[in-house]
């Protein structure tokens, strides 16, 4: 196959299987297809995959700005990047807003002849060209539903756009497909990408400029996607302006096209609740029922479950709950409720009283608690990413015994202080040195970090800046 340039034909037949997302179950347009494809399949996919993000990681090819299905970056990764884009402007005192994009069928609408011309652009020429045209071309498909453990089979027909959903090489080929989009609009916008997913912060300290440049990138915006066949939909695509107590509203009306991009004061960002003023309050609500959900589980399925595998049900059901995202809303006041829930759940785990202290139970348990968990997170955050930091040795030459902590820059915002960024900072330089030198290695650095916060267990991080060694 990879040296005659030819993707078997039999292996090109899928069976589409429609999953449900939100919204009006009887709308199609609800439902993502996902593509059923053979074994064998898979296994070319998967060879081609690899000969492909060889030349792609070695040529640096893929844009900073995405996030999406790429190794060792994470939903985390992309928000963190766009948070802290928003409180460095809002430091800065300009005025800063967001565009949340929503592509309408992304992945269904990709245009093959144009895709083709991409890969050729990045290098992917010769046999490897011709393995993907082949891939590409003279495909079919059929949807299968069930209804009553009966199936439905629609009939086989030909696939002329889109990249499979569900297969190895479909993500890889949508991201080289929408990888130039950052180019054309970062002179005017800081974009972040996650996929489909499409998210733009423009700021600026002059008003009427910053009325312009978010014309501008809407126009930019909306020419690429014209171009590249792929279409906006202007109805869920939406406008926040970010603001502190000091700032002004303003009074926006923002065309996408010839149709109006709705003002919002609270949207969601890759499972995030984003509110204008960054209080995360929204999201923490939103939090509460499920955890309260989990709550109830755990009670019901503790007279029937060993300890251990109501720890199972305790990380399968909660921590993947309070763990989400927890770098950006753990330091808000509003987080006091999520630590009382999760309180309460450890005492039905463990069986204990109301007035019993529950910090004995999570050192018993393993578990961390909830600014324990923030902790965590945050410092692992800032250990992968530790290239995007600097020292203080980096900044003066004077030999101190705190050379080599990160530098902590002099703001006076304190939404920036609780941000990720400034946090993390000073997260790591009030570690043990015996784990800061641990901080090179990262796997190792993630066990020890872990032992040594579950020992100490901490309930607020004013526990842990007052830390010190016995």
């Amino acid at each position: 196959m990879l040296t005659t340039g030819n993707f078997p034909l039999r292996l090109k037949f899928s069976e589409i299987k429609p999953i449900y997302k939100k919204g009006d179950k009887n709308d199609t347009s609800n439902y993502r297809p996902i593509s059923l494809l053979t074994s064998i399949s898979k296994i070319f996919e998967k060879v081609i995959y690899n000969r492909m993000q060889q030349h792609i990681k070695k040529n640096n090819i893929l844009a900073n700005e995405q996030f999406g299905f790429r190794h060792a970056r994470s939903t985390d990764d992309a928000a963190y990047y766009l948070i802290n884009n928003i409180l460095t402007a809002l430091n800065n005192k300009e005025i800063v807003g967001g565009v949340f994009c929503d592509l309408h069928k992304a992945f269904d609408s990709v245009n093959y002849d144009i895709l083709l011309s991409k890969l050729n652009h990045y290098g992917i020429k010769g046999r490897a060209y011709d393995v993907i045209r082949s891939y590409l071309s003279d495909r079919y498909q059929r949807v299968i539903v069930v209804s009553d453990s009966i199936k439905f089979y629609s009939k086989w027909e030909p696939v002329t756009v889109g990249v499979p959903q569900g297969s190895i090489l479909g993500p890889l080929l949508f991201l080289l497909y929408i990888n130039d989009l950052p180019n054309a609009i970062s002179d005017v916008s800081y974009p972040v990408l996650f996929a489909d997913d499409t998210s733009l912060i423009i700021n600026n300290p002059d008003t009427p400029r910053f009325e312009k440049d978010i014309n501008i990138v809407l126009e930019k915006l909306n020419k690429w996607f014209s171009s590249n066949l792929l279409l906006l939909n202007p109805t869920k695509t939406y406008f926040l302006q970010f603001i502190t107590k000091n700032t002004r509203v303003l009074d926006l009306h923002i065309l996408c096209g010839n149709k109006q991009i709705t003002n919002m004061e609270v949207t969601k960002f890759l499972g995030l609740v984003i509110d204008h003023k960054l209080s995360w309050q929204t999201h923490i609500d939103q939090m509460i029922p499920k955890l309260n959900k989990a709550s109830y589980i755990i009670r019901v399925l503790k007279p029937l479950l060993s300890l251990e595998c109501l720890k199972t049900v305790y990380f399968s059901l909660v921590h993947s709950i309070i763990s989400y995202g927890i770098i950006f809303w753990g330091s808000s006041a509003h987080a006091k409720i999520i630590f009382q829930i999760q309180k309460r759940i450890i005492r039905i785990i463990t069986n204990s009283r109301n007035i019993d202290s529950c910090r004995n139970l999570f050192k018993e348990l393993h578990i961390l608690p909830l600014q324990s968990q923030y902790i965590f997170s945050l410092l692992m955050l800032v250990v992968k990413n530790r290239d995007c930091y600097i020292t203080n040795s980096d900044v003066h030459t004077r030999n101190t015994r705190f050379n080599h902590d990160l530098h902590l820059p002099v703001v006076n915002l304190t939404i920036f202080q609780k941000g990720g960024w400034y946090s993390g900072i000073k997260l790591y330089n009030h570690l043990p040195p015996e784990l800061k030198q641990l901080s090179y290695d990262i796997p190792g650095f993630k066990v020890a970090l872990k032992k040594f916060l579950i020992t100490s267990s901490f309930y607020t991080v004013e526990e842990y800046y007052c830390w010190k060694k016995d």
